[in-house]
């Protein structure tokens, strides 16, 4: 969590006008196995922009917040770190997501992570 001072800071630059990033969590692709992020991993690069997508219909998690590049659909925000950006979603909060690792890994939840940031 951003210490008071760093949030004052942020919030005085966005006051005058200027661009600032405040970053509200790096997390792992979840899912990676059943959308198309094996297909489309060699063409990413860190810092691509990513969509963030509210399903409340899932049948397996009304939270889910699906991650999607080029309206590619890569997987999802994991189950344990979802609520809160679900919330905003629904709310109207303007969230954006870019690539923030890729590795060659045997396990498919290491391969992508990405982060979530207001502007």
């Amino acid at each position: 969590m951003r210490s008071l001072p760093s949030l004052l800071l942020v919030l005085a630059f966005a006051a005058q006008g200027q661009s600032v990033e405040f970053l509200v969590q790096n997390s792992p692709l979840a899912g990676f196995r059943y959308a198309e992020a094996a297909e489309v991993m060699p063409l990413l690069q860190p810092g691509d922009a990513l969509a963030l997508a509210r399903e409340a219909d899932n049948p397996h998690d009304p939270n889910a917040v699906r991650v999607e590049w080029n309206g590619r659909k890569l997987g999802y925000v994991p189950r344990r770190e979802n609520a809160a950006l679900a919330w905003g979603l629904d709310r109207g909060t303007r969230l954006r997501a870019r690539v923030s690792r890729i590795a060659e890994h045997p396990n498919p939840a290491k391969r992508i992570e990405f982060e979530v940031y207001i502007e």
